[in-house]
């Protein structure tokens, strides 16, 4: 009997979803990604590399950069099984066990990428508004705490809805639109009252992906206000040089963000195509995208960088 209801209510794998209209050309396909893929690992890799040997980036901005490539990292790792088995191999199947815990892996550091940003914009503006205090305030210390802070609040915000998910019976369809395990993709295939689960949604949506970008914003209106009322020119635009990579950051991770929430909630009869494309490109772009920005906008990044490769082939 407990055979019987495991089987109608819990499926043993979830079916996943390339390229609609494409499968034809998977393999081909496959190329850009594994650029992407390798683009972002190799990329954070060698940020954690050059901020790890060199002494003098031992400072907070780059402590919190540190976090920001470990977290791009688990985001990459956390698809890249699913994703090139599947263009790879057609392997579509994926257990429930190894669905849910892509699920959790891949929220969890979707929002600590978000976490990680408000943390570096406090950093700008004790930087930029209080530069007497900077090294009193941001000591190794409070950034562990901070660290720690940070995966606390994601486990915390993702378990629930981990748990949530787990006890909803799963007698649909077992095909999910993605080629990895995305919550509002799972969410639709349960045949049950997913009312708690839509409200639990909503307010993590309104503590970090709506709470977070509007507390950066105020951080840097307080900076703006700070740079415009005391500066030179010539400091403001040193002031802004500063803060642009992390601008540029926020900009790379919140805008396909907030695209996958409205192409889910006012394009639900859009092209899956069109669904496919903006879940890849919200979790392809701030891993591919991050060590990019900060390598060319940062001098002393670019410098390290320069430096570890030139001691390489020294040795």
């Amino acid at each position: 009997m407990s055979e019987v209801t495991n089987s109608t209510h819990i499926p043993f794998y979830f079916i996943l979803t390339g390229i609609p209209g494409f499968e034809a050309y998977h393999i081909w396909i496959s190329i850009p990604f594994c650029c992407l893929y390798t683009i972002s690992i190799v990329g954070n890799t060698t940020i954690l590399s050059v901020i790890r040997t060199e002494p003098s980036l031992h400072q907070p901005m780059y402590l919190f950069l540190s976090m920001l490539a470990l977290t791009d990292l688990g985001l990459t790792l956390s698809t890249l099984p699913t994703v090139m088995q599947l263009l790879w191999f057609n392997i579509r199947h994926i257990s429930f066990e190894a669905c849910f815990a892509q699920f959790f892996f891949l929220h969890g550091f979707s929002f600590m990428e978000s976490s990680v940003l408000l943390a570096m914009s406090f950093d700008r503006y004790v930087a930029i508004c209080r530069p007497l205090h900077y090294a009193t305030i941001l000591t190794n210390t409070v950034i562990g705490r901070i660290g720690i802070a940070i995966v606390l609040r994601c486990v915390l915000a993702v378990l629930p809805s981990l748990f949530l998910l787990k006890r909803l019976p799963f007698c649909r369809s077992h095909l999910l639109s993605h080629s990895y395990c995305l919550h509002q993709d799972m969410i639709r295939l349960a045949c049950a009252d997913i009312r708690v689960n839509s409200w639990y949604g909503f307010a993590l949506v309104l503590l970090i992906i709506v709470m977070d970008p509007l507390l950066i914003v105020l951080s840097y209106a307080m900076i703006l206000k700070s740079i415009l009322s005391t500066a030179t020119w010539n400091e403001r635009l040193r002031a802004f040089n500063n803060c642009l990579s992390h601008i540029l950051a926020v900009l790379v991770l919140y805008i396909p963000m907030v695209g996958v929430s409205m192409t889910h909630r006012f394009a639900k009869h859009a092209s899956p195509l069109l669904h496919v494309f903006m879940a890849n490109v919200y979790m392809l772009a701030p891993p591919v995208m991050n060590p990019i920005i900060y390598s060319v906008k940062t001098k002393q990044i670019r410098q390290g960088i320069i430096h570890l490769l030139f001691q390489r082939k020294v040795h």
